[in-house]
């Protein structure tokens, strides 16, 4: 049996976050490395996401991370597309270029290859921004590819969440 959306946890995130999202009447980007468009995919995977999603960058390169956001080559260069630096600047960029007022940023190892000691396979750097407040997070997530990446989704979900709960900002 091939899983729905109706399986998958993530839909339960989802409708927190519209609802969340709607009754503040922001609008959301997404800015995309290791997880490809699967944040995107989520939150469109619902209908009605036109009333809260605004659109989606997915910069899987170090290039598209300068093109599409923003993000300076020398901070890659000195820190790594998987870093703390770069999750903030991805999501900084991100609002710079859409009509939204919160972003998620992530970039990370999935797998199975990519890893390093400093950062191995399952390495993820979140980065949530509303307006001029930003959080980030580092993760070690377990698993396989597919793992990695879905727990990405779910964790910048839940992210997300949390940032509208707790934050005073419209």
């Amino acid at each position: 049996m091939t899983p729905t959306a109706i399986d998958d946890p993530s839909a339960g995130l989802t409708g927190q976050l519209a609802q969340l999202l709607q009754s503040r009447g922001l609008m959301l980007c997404t800015a995309e490395s290791c997880t490809g468009g699967l944040i995107a995919a989520a939150c469109t995977e619902r209908a009605g996401s036109s009333l809260w999603f605004e659109r989606g960058f997915v910069s899987y390169s170090n290039a598209s991370k300068t093109d599409l956001l923003g993000v300076p080559p020398d901070l890659i260069a000195r820190h790594g597309a998987v870093s703390q630096e770069v999750a903030r600047a991805m999501a900084a960029g991100a609002l710079a270029h859409a009509r939204a007022e919160l972003a998620v940023a992530v970039t990370g190892v999935a797998g199975p290859g990519g890893g390093s000691a400093d950062k191995p396979v399952g390495t993820v750097w979140l980065a949530w921004a509303l307006g001029s407040q930003v959080r980030t997070e580092l993760r070690h997530f377990e698993g396989d590819r597919s793992a990695v990446r879905q727990a990405t989704v779910a964790r910048a979900l839940q992210g997300l969440i949390e940032m509208l709960q707790t934050s005073q900002a419209a």
